[in-house]
């Protein structure tokens, strides 16, 4: 089916803007919706089987970068930016960014697959039985090899899998360095910045090594997906920064964690 049919487009648009909803309401990135959306809609556009996981990785890299900058941005505005926590958690995540991109490029698409619905499900699990403490107080007590070493799992996690590294960043963040759920989540987004500008560099790089490429794409990025979703992710990252300002957290973690959990099942069943 050809990316541009209607219903691709309609449903990917929906997607997109959730993910986007998701990034700005919990600091994730929204990879965790953006990968196994694009693992389905370039097997049905028929790209190359070799090519679908990377490029699924990094097309949704490419969308996360700017997401992040709107998610950021509404951030800082109210507070939720750490600059100089951020400072640290960035060195870690460029490092870590670059090493998990190197990794995933080097590994089959289906292997890369299986990773991909583990984590899902580990982290689904995670948000959904783990209660950390958290005290504001704490927050001043982070230490520099602390963050420089959560960005840098941020920011490994990131690239190997697509994601936004969020979905690492932000609990280690409440676990390790018991930051408020908010400030984690406003320094989340601005280390998904930096790792993803990285990381999505390597993908277009090691794309452009391999002899075909998909259909439409830069290297390991869908230029037509990225142009069609970004615009709609970054939207609708304010909205959930704008929710997640006002409004308790809890509920929507717990949902968004068995959605997680279904994707990752789904994922694996099918392989």
């Amino acid at each position: 089916m050809d990316l541009l049919a209607p219903q691709i487009i309609i449903l990917t648009a929906v997607m997109g803007s959730f993910a986007g909803f998701l990034a700005g309401l919990l600091g994730i990135g929204g990879g965790v919706i953006l990968v196994p959306l694009f693992l389905w809609l370039f097997a049905l556009a028929g790209f190359p089987a070799d090519l679908i996981v990377h490029t699924a990785f990094g097309t949704s890299l490419a969308i996360i970068l700017p997401t992040a900058v709107s998610s950021t941005l509404g951030h800082r505005k109210r507070g939720n930016v750490d600059w100089h926590m951020v400072a640290f958690l960035a060195i870690g995540g460029l490092l870590g960014s670059l090493l998990g991109s190197s990794l995933a490029s080097i590994i089959a698409g289906e292997t890369l697959k299986i990773c991909f619905g583990l984590m899902q499900i580990l982290v689904s699990l995670k948000l959904l039985f783990y209660h950390p403490p958290i005290s504001s107080a704490d927050k001043l007590q982070a230490k520099k090899l602390a963050l420089v070493l959560v960005g840098f799992a941020g920011g490994m996690f990131s690239a190997f899998f697509g994601v936004g590294g969020g979905v690492i960043a932000v609990p280690l963040m409440l676990i390790l360095l018991r930051l408020p759920i908010h400030l984690a989540v406003g320094n989340s987004s601005a280390l998904i910045v930096v790792s993803s500008l990285s990381a999505v560099s390597c993908y277009i790089w090691y794309g452009l090594q391999q002899s075909v490429i998909a259909p439409f794409s830069f290297g390991y990025v869908n230029i037509l997906v990225t142009l069609l979703v970004a615009p709609l992710t970054m939207i609708f990252a304010r909205v959930g920064v704008s929710f997640a300002s006002r409004t308790s957290q809890a509920k929507l973690v717990k949902i968004f964690a068995v959605l997680l959990l279904f994707i990752g099942i789904k994922i694996l069943f099918k392989l």
